[in-house]
C-alpha cells in the first residue's frame, strides 16, 4: 500500500471504498432493527442467514492474503467491514472469526489444518472463533507440550458464538512462559461449552478445557512471530472498527433526534449544552477513526514496530472515547434513551461491549506505557 496516512485520513483507496459500499449494502439490507431484535430473541444472538450471505459475497475472505484464497484487502479491509457491521449492530461474530481465527489459521496453520478448515470457514460452512481475552502477559488457558501434542487446561470466558462453533482458536501459556496458539474442536473430549449472557446481546459462551490433547498439526506455528500477539493486534483493530461504526451511527441518530425534538418552542439542538456534548462525541468518534486507520495502515505497510503502539492507541480511544460517545448519545435522547427497547440503547450496549472486550482503557494505557520508551515517534520514516 503506497498511500500515506495523511491521504488515508480523508479518503479510502478505491478498492476499499468499493468494499465498504458492498458491506454497507449487505448489512443495511439484512440487519434492520426488527431483524436484529428477532435474532436476539429467537435465534440466540447469531444471525446465520446473514453470516452465510457474508460468506457468499466474499466478505469473510476479503482481508485474507490472496495466497490463501482471500482478497488481499489487509487490515484496512478488516476494519472497513467491521465498521459497517457496527453501524447496524449486526449480530454476527465477524471479528472473532475473521481476525482471531481464519486469518491466523491462513497465515500460520499447517497444511493439514488449512485443508480441513480454512475453505469451510470462508464459505460459511464451518464456524471457528477466537478465544482471546486480551490481557497482555496473562492467558486463562495453560498447557504442557510434549513431542506430539499440547495438553490444555483452563477457561476462556465470553467467547463470541462459541456455542455454535465447531472449534476455537485459543492462546495457551506453557510452563516456560511462551505462548502457543492452538485450534481445539468444541466437541473434543474434555471441552465444555456453557452459553452466557453478553452485554451486546450476541451469542457468547464460556469454554472450559480439562486435559484436552491437541495434536501438533493443530498448533499454529509462527516461527519467529508471536502468533498470539499478532492475532490480538488484528482482533483489537477489528473491534476498533466495530466501535467506530457503532459510535458513528449512534451519533447520526442522536443528531437527527435533537434536531427534531422541541422543547420551549425550539429544537433542543439549539441549546449550547446539547450542542457541545454532541460536538465532543463527534471528536471522540473521529479520534477512533483516525487512530484505527493509522494502525491498520502501519500493519499493512509492514511497519510492525510502529504498529505495536499504534494499535494500543487505537484501542484505547475505542475504549475510553467510545464509552463517552455511547453514554452521550443515550443521554441526549433524554427519557427515550432510558427505554431498553429503543434502538439507541442497543448502540449503548454494543459500545460498552467493544470498549471492554480485549482490554479496557486502563489496561491499554498500562500496556502503552510499557512500550512507549521503545516506540518510534509518530511520523518517523519507515
Amino acid at each position: 500500500m503506497d498511500s500515506t496516512i495523511e491521504e488515508m485520513s480523508f479518503t479510502l483507496p478505491e478498492d476499499h471504498a468499493a468494499l465498504a459500499a458492498l458491506a454497507e449494502e449487505i448489512f443495511a439490507d439484512q440487519a434492520s432493527t426488527e431483524r436484529v431484535v428477532e435474532v436476539e430473541r429467537a435465534e440466540g444472538g447469531f444471525d446465520r442467514r446473514l453470516w452465510k450471505l457474508l460468506a457468499d459475497s466474499g466478505l469473510l475472505a476479503a482481508c485474507l492474503p490472496e495466497s490463501t484464497g482471500g482478497g488481499g484487502m489487509g487490515v484496512l479491509g478488516l476494519v472497513t467491514i467491521a465498521e459497517q457491521q457496527g453501524r447496524r449492530v449486526a449480530p454476527v461474530p465477524f471479528w472473532s472469526v475473521v481476525a482471531a481465527a481464519a486469518w491466523p489459521i491462513a497465515e500460520f496453520g499447517s497444511v493439514t489444518l488449512k485443508e480441513r478448515l480454512l475453505d469451510r470457514i470462508l464459505s460459511g460452512d464451518a464456524l471457528v472463533v477466537g478465544a482471546f481475552d486480551g490481557v497482555a502477559g496473562e492467558v486463562g488457558v495453560t498447557g504442557v507440550r510434549d513431542a506430539d501434542a499440547v495438553v490444555v487446561e483452563g477457561t476462556a470466558v465470553g467467547v463470541p458464538a462459541a456455542a455454535e462453533a465447531e472449534a476455537v482458536v485459543v492462546p495457551v501459556r506453557l510452563a516456560d512462559g511462551t505462548t502457543n496458539v492452538v485450534v481445539v474442536a468444541t466437541g473434543a473430549s474434555g471441552v465444555t461449552v456453557t452459553p452466557v449472557a453478553a452485554t451486546g446481546q450476541g451469542s457468547a459462551a464460556t469454554v472450559r478445557f480439562q486435559g484436552v490433547r491437541v495434536s501438533n498439526e493443530d498448533v499454529l506455528d509462527g516461527g519467529d512471530v508471536d502468533v498470539a500477539a499478532w492475532t490480538l493486534q488484528r482482533a483489537r483493530l477489528a473491534l476498533c472498527g466495530v466501535q467506530l461504526g457503532t459510535c458513528a451511527e449512534a451519533l447520526t441518530a442522536t443528531a437527527a433526534y435533537v434536531s427534531q425534538r422541541e422543547q420551549f418552542g425550539r429544537p433542543i439542538s439549539t441549546n449550547q449544552a446539547v450542542a457541545v456534548r454532541a460536538a465532543d462525541a463527534h471528536l471522540d468518534t473521529e479520534a477512533i477513526r483516525l487512530t484505527t486507520l493509522r494502525a491498520a495502515w502501519l500493519l499493512d505497510s509492514g511497519r510492525d514496530q510502529e504498529a505495536e503502539s499504534a494499535v494500543l492507541v487505537a484501542k484505547f480511544w475505542a475504549a475510553r472515547g467510545g464509552l463517552r460517545v455511547v453514554h452521550a448519545t443515550q443521554h441526549l435522547h433524554g427519557g427515550i434513551g432510558a427505554d431498553i427497547d429503543y434502538p439507541i440503547h442497543r448502540y449503548f450496549l454494543w459500545g460498552r461491549q467493544a470498549a471492554f472486550s480485549l482490554g479496557g482503557s486502563d489496561q491499554l494505557a498500562a500496556e502503552l506505557g510499557a512500550v512507549l520508551e521503545s516506540a518510534p515517534p509518530i511520523g518517523a520514516p519507515a
